[in-house]
């Protein structure tokens, strides 16, 4: 065996590499548009959800102006997010009016008794599960694919072909641990 045979052996090894490591990176991003897919269908649930609860509430509690353009806003706000980042900024934003929402609806018997309240109340919590699942595989895609590309020696192959890290759906904030104040 010629040094030639030697330096074509390892070249095709090399290229059979280097086209295998092309396609997982690929595979990898493509899961995560895919998973990030899925999290924009169960957020336009929600945002479908919304102005039905808001009309159902605004029969029961026509003075909470305040608490209807807040959740208003806030759902435009979200409708407009463009990366994930935005996303998670405008959703923390969201379920914080959502909450403040719900309070008022305590504070109506009458409307707690409604079934088309209570059943707009089990959609959006069903769909807030969804979102939670889906935010949990799309985080998990990521990491796959920023793990992928920072490591050795596939962070070669990733920088040669423009691979970019994914940024992770965060929904923790401040406002899981406040408590909702509800001003008349």
């Amino acid at each position: 065996m010629g040094i030639l045979t030697v330096v074509l052996i390892i070249v095709a090894v090399l290229i059979v590499w280097l086209i295998g490591t092309f396609n997982v990176l690929v595979v990898r991003r493509n899961r995560v548009k895919e998973s990030w897919s899925d999290i924009e269908v169960q957020l336009k649930r929600r945002y479908d959800l919304i102005p039905n609860l808001v009309n159902i509430v605004k029969g029961y509690a026509a003075h909470e102006r305040g608490v209807f353009e807040e959740v208003t806003q806030a759902r435009s706000m979200a409708i407009g997010a463009k990366t994930p980042e935005e996303h998670s900024k405008a959703e923390n934003i969201l379920t914080g009016a959502l909450k403040h929402l719900f309070a008022v609806a305590e504070a109506y018997p009458q409307l707690r008794a409604s079934e088309n309240f209570r059943e707009l109340q089990m959609e959006l919590s069903d769909t807030e599960n969804k979102i939670q699942a889906a935010r949990r595989f799309y985080n998990s895609t990521v990491l796959d694919l920023n793990t992928s590309i920072e490591q050795f020696p596939t962070n070669l192959v990733a920088g040669m072909f423009g691979f970019k890290k994914g940024e992770f759906f965060d929904l923790e904030n401040e406002l899981e641990h406040q408590s909702v104040k509800v001003q008349f």
